[in-house]
């Protein structure tokens, strides 16, 4: 392989672990996407609280029968920002051209979850994205503005292990979500991402979150790349998807045509 010594280290904990946790790429596209979320949030909400404050207490300044809307309401604003998905891809630029190439599509609208601690309103079910329809050749880059840990972050489960509870969660997909946590819960790793750290991880190994039993509430973004060349699902280009960063070769090559006899 040609890659550079620090592409092959990334990618073999990728391939190894199924995901990597790294310090955000570029620190002035951090401190922007937070300046960005603080207007957001300090006009919606008009609360005296520091942003940091905010962000903990949510919980406390947002009714849980209003929380939805709220999250809309942020999740609107920031993808109106014509800046932010460019911090957004700043942010994770070097990891995700290492583990999956040059010539990217990123998914056109970022997504925002909020998890109030002991709500269950929120739960993202055991779950697989190749068996909602996306294509295995994606990545999700998982992006916490606070400290997230033990059950206010995510889990996810090993190849190994996602390959044999697969057929298992198949067979038991009447269940409820909660019956079948308790099937896999012995198996799954909560991974653990600072504010300030990013997650990148294989979105074909089961993955998901449960009830936030933290203090305090969890903000995290998400957003999926892949290869342009690359097999697509359900979620196609020009829908789902919009190219970022396509080389002039690929661009005349796209457009040309032999000439005729």
């Amino acid at each position: 392989m040609y890659l550079e010594k620090k592409e092959q280290i990334i990618n073999k904990e990728y391939l190894k672990k199924g995901y990597v946790i790294k310090d955000v790429a570029n620190t002035e596209s951090f401190r922007e996407i937070n300046k960005i979320f603080h207007k957001i949030i300090k006009q919606k909400l008009k609360s005296k609280l520091n942003y940091e404050d905010i962000l903990d207490n949510t919980h406390k300044l947002v009714n849980k029968n209003h929380l939805n809307e709220f999250r809309l309401y942020v999740i609107k604003k920031m993808n109106q920002n014509k800046k932010f998905k460019k911090l957004f891809y700043d942010i994770c630029k070097p990891y995700v051209n290492s583990i999956v190439g040059n010539e990217l599509v990123m998914q056109k609208n970022l997504n925002l979850s909020i998890q109030n601690p002991k709500d269950d309103s929120s739960l993202l079910d055991v779950h697989s994205d190749t068996w909602a329809g996306d294509s295995s050749y994606e990545v999700v880059v998982w992006f916490p503005l606070v400290d997230c840990f033990s059950t206010k972050s995510m889990y996810i489960m090993s190849k190994q292990d996602t390959k044999k509870y697969s057929k298992i969660i198949f067979k038991n997909k009447n269940k409820t979500n909660f019956n079948v946590y308790n099937l896999i819960k012995k198996k799954i790793k909560w991974l653990k991402v600072d504010k300030g750290k990013v997650l990148i991880f294989n979105q074909n190994l089961i993955h998901g979150n449960h009830i936030n039993k933290e203090k305090n509430t969890r903000w995290s973004l998400n957003c999926r790349f892949k290869s342009i060349f690359t097999p697509y699902a359900e979620k196609s280009i020009g829908e789902f998807f919009e190219p970022i960063t396509l080389r002039p070769a690929t661009k005349d090559g796209m457009i040309y045509t032999l000439p005729k006899i």
